[in-house]
């Protein structure tokens, strides 16, 4: 695992590295949380060292840099190091399947149901074109599905994320080469962690109401 230097730390794994087997390998975890998360650390730390974005938490680091291209770089490395850690927790072993009761009334009021949300959370993250994201998320009270390209991330865009399905390529191609739809399929079906979810979604309703 790369060593980070500077503000930002890449956060350990909710789970061991092979918790997720068969759906998920080891080597795919290894590889994606030792490599690809920690390089987006590190890069971090090395653009905002001697900058004002070295005293600020990882979400205001992404809220002052997106949009224009001077910050681009800062905001592509800090929106994937924040998309993958909210990633991890998003996956469990032996997950999947019906959500709780709480979280599972609003998919029936804003998806018509389970069957609903899956279907359209499966062809969100399939017909994602190129590397990309697909999320649940609430916003204004409401749940919805987004779909976003390389580091964009809701958070930018006055959602509250629930839960997210990384698609760029490093996320499945060892175990499943081009077979995207297969791999959607299967974390929904058996990784996805609903409880989290829950929690998120609990603290958007938290949020909503004080707002309103």
């Amino acid at each position: 695992m790369e060593k980070t230097s500077g503000p930002f730390e890449l956060p350990p794994l909710p789970w061991d590295e092979g918790a997720l087997a068969p759906v998920i390998s080891q080597r795919t975890i290894a590889l994606h949380h030792g490599k690809h998360h920690a390089t987006y650390v590190k890069k971090l730390n090395e653009l905002v060292a001697g900058t004002r974005f070295a005293q600020m938490p990882l979400e205001l680091v992404i809220a002052s840099s997106v949009g224009g291209e001077e910050n681009r770089k800062i905001f592509n490395n800090a929106a994937q190091a924040w998309n993958h850690a909210f990633f991890w927790n998003c996956l469990r072993p032996k997950g999947g399947g019906e959500p709780p009761k709480s979280i599972a009334k609003r998919l029936e009021a804003d998806f018509g149901g389970y069957a609903g949300f899956r279907e359209q959370f499966a062809k969100a993250a399939v017909e994602c074109f190129g590397s990309g994201w697909a999320w649940l998320v609430s916003r204004s009270g409401k749940l919805e599905i987004l779909a976003t390209s390389n580091a964009v991330t809701p958070i930018t865009m006055g959602a509250t994320p629930l839960l997210a399905l990384d698609v760029w390529e490093h996320a499945y191609y060892l175990d499943y080469e081009n077979r995207r739809p297969e791999f959607v399929d299967a974390v929904i079906d058996q990784l996805l962690n609903w409880e989290f979810a829950a929690e998120q979604l609990d603290k958007a309703q938290s949020g909503y109401r004080k707002a309103a």
